[in-house]
């Protein structure tokens, strides 16, 4: 369109026009609040002179595959929602904003995340966890008789106003009896209440749906005070790193959500997630080992406080080559242990994979466990 059309259009539509040459200023009239930017104007002038007048162009395309545009976080974002829905949550979006007392109980409350125009005296602060919002979404359907309830969040969550103190989370709620294997009473038997380890299963698939091996952290039990005490844990990566918070939900947050019975849940922290390296796009081959796996039992005499985690990790290092698994299959107290001890059996799984192990290997092997597990904990094999 020659500029000069273009021009006497725009002023015949009452716009004022001045300057010359390829850019122009553009005044829009006061009766036009729908004229805002530069496409309006071309959007006027096309539409005065006709659309099928204008000639079709192709836009521009480089050659060769498209790359991908999605960012890590958005990547990451994306699996633990499949993650999660696989594991038979339902996705909610709730407020980003809750009352000032919900959020200082949850760790929050300050004055520089309060809203200077809420939209509602009850939706005041910007929210420290998405607790509060899934709570409320699982009070709202208890209200209609769905008792065994199985909600996730990822969303954002304020604990400043500085660009740190912004946590991208994923967090879950399971009520009653809503466990992976299936909801509601069965013919089979009495239906089990969700528990703490539950919603620990829950955040270890999903860690490992994003490419991390959770085995390799550490549960400490130092969890947020709207846990339960001793049925809660933090899975952390060295002191400071801290990936997730699992457990059972304190009587007193589920008592401020009006929620009756036992609920569990989980907040995984996005944001604090290592980068993922950079992976080559080829797959390894599929290499299918034919020898029979290695199975040993073996029974350790520990102090009572000692977590079977710190087992379970002594004994995956004992020796990586055989890509060992380990499995915690009894756990027992009293007896002739004596006052404060316990007795915990683990199982051993080892899979050779150029040549079957021999007794004297086997061996060599389970004295490398015994003594990678004493080294750790101070337990001694139980005879």
């Amino acid at each position: 369109m020659p500029p000069k059309k273009s021009r006497a259009i725009l002023e015949a539509i009452g716009c004022e026009v001045s300057g010359s040459g390829p850019a122009v200023k553009v005044t829009t009239p006061s009766w036009r609040p729908d004229m805002h930017g530069s496409a309006d104007l071309v959007e006027e002038v096309i539409r005065i002179i006709g659309l099928d007048k204008v000639d079709a162009q192709p836009m521009s395309r480089d050659h060769g595959v498209t790359r991908p545009v999605l960012t890590d976080t958005q990547k990451r974002s994306r699996r633990a929602r499949r993650a999660l829905a696989a594991r038979g949550f339902v996705e909610a979006i709730t407020w980003s904003f809750i009352q000032r007392d919900e959020a200082t109980y949850y760790g929050g409350g300050s004055d520089l995340l309060e809203l200077d125009n809420p939209i509602s005296s009850e939706l005041t602060s910007m929210r420290p966890s998405l607790f509060p919002g899934l709570l409320a979404a699982v009070h709202r359907n208890m209200n209609r008789g769905f008792n065994d309830v199985a909600v996730f969040e990822l969303g954002q969550a304020y604990r400043d106003d500085t660009a740190e103190g912004q946590l991208l989370l994923a967090s879950g709620v399971r009520t009653g009896a809503a466990k992976f294997t299936g909801s509601g009473r069965h013919w089979s038997g009495r239906a089990e209440p969700v528990d703490a380890f539950d919603a620990k299963a829950d955040v270890f698939a999903a860690l490992t749906m994003l490419g991390l091996d959770p085995s390799r952290a550490q549960v400490t039990r130092d969890a947020p005070a709207w846990f339960h005490p001793g049925r809660s844990g933090t899975l952390r990566l060295g002191p400071k790193l801290v990936l997730a918070q699992f457990g059972e939900l304190h009587p007193e947050a589920l008592a401020r959500a009006d929620i009756e019975g036992r609920a569990v849940g989980f907040e995984i922290f996005l944001s604090n997630l290592l980068a993922e390296k950079r992976k080559a796009r080829a797959r390894p081959p599929f290499e299918a080992v034919d020898l029979l796996p290695v199975r040993r039992d073996f029974a350790f005499v520990l102090d009572g406080d000692v977590p079977a985690g710190d087992v379970v990790r002594a004994a995956l290092g004992a020796d990586k080559a055989l890509n060992p698994s380990v499995n915690v299959f009894d756990v027992f107290t009293g007896g002739n242990l004596g006052d404060g001890k316990k007795s915990l059996a683990i199982e051993v799984t080892l899979q050779p994979t150029d040549h079957t192990l021999t007794d004297a290997e086997i061996d060599k092997v389970s004295e490398k466990i015994i003594a990678a597990v004493k080294k750790a904990t101070g337990g001694e094999i139980r005879g």
